[in-house]
């Protein structure tokens, strides 16, 4: 085992969605991912605390763009216009590695109680960043909780299709699509 090869968050990763895929999350243990992914166990703990952290690995970093693209759009920019900055900030950091691995964590995440939990928590978190963004824009508190919640429904809308998509196109062009088809569906709510 190549203890300090480079990459070896991106194994973990990789080799834990594989494993959950194959054997399931419950039955898939921190020893397992280490080997599968060539590291040692002391490896895997220094990038994660534990297996569930796995497939919410890049979440801090997630709400940091999002919430950085929120406080860099215009300041004549409205709340949806500066969730959509956001949402371009986030979606640069999706590459073709995180549009292969989608479906593997999406049948990992279906399959486990506890990943579905970490899944939803997920979601809060990254609408509590954009909420918190907004609000330091001066926007009042509901308006920017409904923003960034409407934010991060046209992540994962655009995200689930962007990834279902054999294309080279960038995942900006999802979100945003799929925050314009929010915004008109919210429009007709009246």
């Amino acid at each position: 085992m190549a203890r300090w090869e480079p990459g070896a968050r991106e194994r973990l990763v990789v080799a834990a969605v594989d494993l959950f895929a194959e054997q399931g999350y419950d039955n898939t243990t921190v020893a397992q991912i280490a080997e599968r992914a060539g590291v040692t166990k002391s490896t895997f703990f220094r990038h994660f605390p534990d297996k569930r952290e796995l497939l919410v690995a890049g979440q801090e970093t997630l709400r940091q763009l999002l919430a950085e693209g929120i406080a860099e759009a215009p300041a004549e920019a409205g709340p949806l216009a500066a969730v959509a900055a956001g949402l371009v900030r986030a979606s640069s950091a999706m590459g073709p590695v995180n549009r292969e691995l989608a479906p593997r964590i999406k049948a990992a995440v279906a399959a486990s109680t506890e990943l579905q939990e970490r899944d939803a928590l997920k979601s809060v978190s990254l609408a509590e960043a954009m909420t918190e963004a907004l609000r330091a824009r001066g926007v009042p508190g509901p308006a920017a909780a409904l923003a960034a919640e409407l934010g991060v429904l046209a992540f994962k809308r655009g995200f689930a299709e962007w990834s279902g998509q054999d294309t080279r196109d960038e995942l900006a062009g999802y979100t945003l699509d799929a925050l314009d088809e929010l915004r008109a569906a919210a429009a007709s709510l009246d």
